[in-house]
């Protein structure tokens, strides 16, 4: 299927890899098809992942949501839906699972005994400032858990809401205990609005960052993903405006497509750009051995070859052109095992109250 429905990322819905009965919507209901958000609320049995992975610069992470509203095409994220027995295209950025008990997972961690401080990435995988977070406010939740355990942590976000929580970020970069990287794929609005529907728009990304910067709390940006054929041509612009702003620091990451992100991908050009998918395509094998995805270690991030090498040489020389420097380290000796007490209302009490939030069936 090539086509766009409004606001969504894609049109497609392909069978999840694990599901063992799959019903396929009818042709009608495709065409009628104006799919809403749906919430869905989970009992975590832990907030933390340990990562192995030497391509990112953390060794644990937590994600609050499980799937995301912003809907962005590329995202890698996408085939994680399917542990659930969910789709990897609309269910993904349609269906959104909220740790209710988050929060005092990552407090109760903290006071573990022999429990080892290292920083603690958000937004690895979804993002924490997808709108589902403008009403239930999770992520602030967290925040104040690790303000209170003087911990600290790492954010990565696309979306201007992350500035609601100024308050709490500039007391934590005030103990050295926060960085924040706006991540950012294009300037070129009419693009966005088609690869990030729901995402905040380049000039509103831009805008927090400067008043993060203005806010003295560390920010870079990350030009993630580069798409080769289609956005990186702007990869200097976008750290010059980003450095304008205020960024600091700088990274980027190449496409990835993992498992069926693939033919969504390709059918996201058919839809949009089909007279670019053949560059797209040539190009992106040539980063990636021929193939269109890449998951050895050291290669996924940067891919490899000519046209990969070029557009890391373009990307050193820029940041080092426009002063961006390596990301200020932060404290790890400021931790507290218990933290300060939090007197807070109970989130999820009120939000099923407001909001009528269903429990997590299980699905085939």
């Amino acid at each position: 299927m090539s086509r766009a429905i409004k606001g969504r990322g894609t049109a497609d819905n392909p069978r999840s890899r694990f599901a063992r009965e799959w019903r396929e919507p009818l042709v009608e209901e495709m065409e009628d098809a104006r799919p809403e958000t749906e919430v869905w609320v989970e009992r975590a049995s832990r907030l933390l992942a340990a990562n192995r992975s030497p391509d990112v610069p953390f060794a644990r992470s937590a994600n609050p949501y499980r799937g995301c509203e912003h809907g962005c095409i590329y995202c890698y994220a996408r085939p994680t839906h399917n542990w659930l027995g969910l789709s990897s295209g609309l269910d993904f950025e349609t269906k959104i699972l909220v740790k209710e008990n988050a929060e005092q997972l990552l407090c109760a961690e903290f006071g573990r005994r022999g429990y080892r401080v290292e920083p603690v990435a958000l937004g690895t995988v979804t993002d924490p400032y997808q709108p589902i977070e403008g009403r239930l406010g999770l992520t602030r939740r967290l925040l104040a858990c690790f303000l209170a355990h003087r911990h600290p942590l790492l954010i990565t976000t696309k979306s201007a809401r992350i500035l609601r929580d100024l308050d709490l970020l500039r007391e934590l970069a005030q103990h050295g205990l926060v960085r924040v990287q706006l991540s950012l794929t294009t300037l070129d609005r009419g693009l966005a609005r088609r690869l990030e529907p729901r995402a905040s728009a380049p000039h509103r990304r831009l805008e927090a960052i400067g008043a993060l910067a203005a806010a003295r709390v560390p920010v870079g940006v990350m030009v993630a993903p580069v798409i080769p054929g289609l956005t990186d041509h702007e990869l200097e612009t976008i750290l010059v405006r980003a450095r304008e702003a205020g960024a600091a620091f700088a990274g980027w990451v190449l496409l990835r497509l993992p498992w069926d992100l693939r033919e969504l991908f390709l059918a996201w050009l058919d839809a949009h750009f089909p007279e670019r998918k053949g560059r797209v395509v040539a190009l992106l094998r040539a980063c990636r051995g021929g193939r269109l995805n890449q998951h050895r270690f050291g290669e996924r991030m940067r891919g490899e070859g000519p046209y990969a090498r070029l557009l890391a040489d373009r990307f050193e020389a820029a940041a080092r052109r426009l002063g961006y420097r390596p990301p200020p380290p932060l404290r790890l000796d400021l931790f507290r095992p218990r933290g300060d007490e939090l007197r807070q209302p109970d989130l999820f009490q009120h939000a099923a109250e407001r909001w009528d939030l269903p429990d997590l069936a299980p699905r085939a």
